[in-house]
């Protein structure tokens, strides 16, 4: 399968879902507090990182997609920062401002590639603002080639089972990174990419892959999707669409940071769902790509060079 510049600039992706900006303090530990027995960081750099669909809408702009990003954000410094680093790779922004809560954030403290503690700050959006961000998306979805959803649970999408239904009397493909428990509000998606944690939490445990199988498809089947894509960590990526089981194994490899994998992984698929692919290859797209950003420390996206290299690596 080979993959080349360019693929994909003829789409137009429309992502909607929760930004958070992804800030990150690096350094060395080399004592403990005399005041706690914690690690003491000393910070060397900083960085500022878009995350959540906002890394969604920076994996698509990468890749040569147009990216266009839907959400809501605080009327902060915060959210300032967050829309000048998505329009920075090229992503058009149409962020609906409220002034009832403080843009998500998530501080990542790193040392030696070891994240030691996380904060997050985040506060859920009010009702008055997420009605506009769906008139907006109802505005921008004519031009869409697919829809991406991506839920974090923060509240943004509040209005999912909604937006899937617009896109589908829209006849535009339509795919969601889904979160919690109870997946009945993404009925009648295109697809859905659970990762293996998430999948067993919706149907139960499983004991082999028979059962892993079977209860794939009558997720599939019971949520009316046209596919269903099970992300599996050293087991690499299953999709179950029509009535086949197609698997991408994973290449062994050091992994550094699987935070943000789960954005390009959305992102690919997307891209992959509306051109022109098998189902084998649009799985080892994603596959490939996923690959390359847990290599690398923290929110990342993948080149169209780094997943060219990493399919020639990938076992057939």
């Amino acid at each position: 399968m080979k993959v080349y510049a360019d693929q994909f600039k003829h789409l137009n992706i429309l992502i909607v879902g929760d930004v958070m900006l992804d800030r990150y303090w690096f350094g060395s530990v080399d004592r403990i507090s005399p005041e706690a027995p914690v690690p003491v960081l000393a910070v060397s750099s900083k960085e500022s990182r878009a995350g959540g669909a906002a890394n969604v809408a920076n994996n698509v702009a990468v890749l040569g997609a147009k990216a266009t990003l839907l959400s809501v954000v605080g009327d902060d410094d915060t959210g300032k920062e967050l829309e000048s680093l998505v329009k920075s790779f090229g992503a058009e922004v149409s962020f609906q401002k409220d002034s009832n809560i403080e843009t998500t954030e998530k501080l990542r403290m790193i040392a030696q590639n070891q994240q030691l503690l996380r904060a997050d700050f985040e506060k859920k959006p009010t009702d008055e603002v997420l009605a506009q961000c769906l008139d907006d998306y109802q505005q921008k979805l004519a031009s869409a080639d697919v829809v991406v959803l991506s839920d974090y649970g923060k509240g943004g999408l509040r209005h999912v089972s909604k937006m899937i239904e617009l896109a589908r009397e829209a006849n535009k493909t339509v795919v969601v990174d889904p979160k919690g428990s109870d997946f009945s509000r993404y009925r009648g998606a295109s697809l859905i990419t659970p990762n293996a944690k998430e999948f067993m939490a919706v149907v139960g445990d499983i004991e082999s892959d028979q059962e892993f199988e079977d209860k794939a498809f009558a997720l599939r089947d019971s949520l009316d999707l046209e596919a269903l894509l099970v992300t599996r960590s050293e087991k690499g990526m299953s999709m179950f669409v029509g009535s086949e089981h197609v698997h991408s194994p994973a290449k062994a490899r050091e992994v550094f940071d699987v935070s943000g994998a789960g954005d390009t992984v959305i992102s690919t698929i997307a891209m992959a769902m509306v051109s022109d692919m098998s189902n084998q290859e649009r799985l080892a797209f994603a596959n490939a790509a996923a690959g390359v950003v847990v290599g690398k420390v923290g929110t990342a996206t993948a080149t169209i060079d780094e997943i060219s290299a990493r399919l020639s690596e990938m076992p057939a």
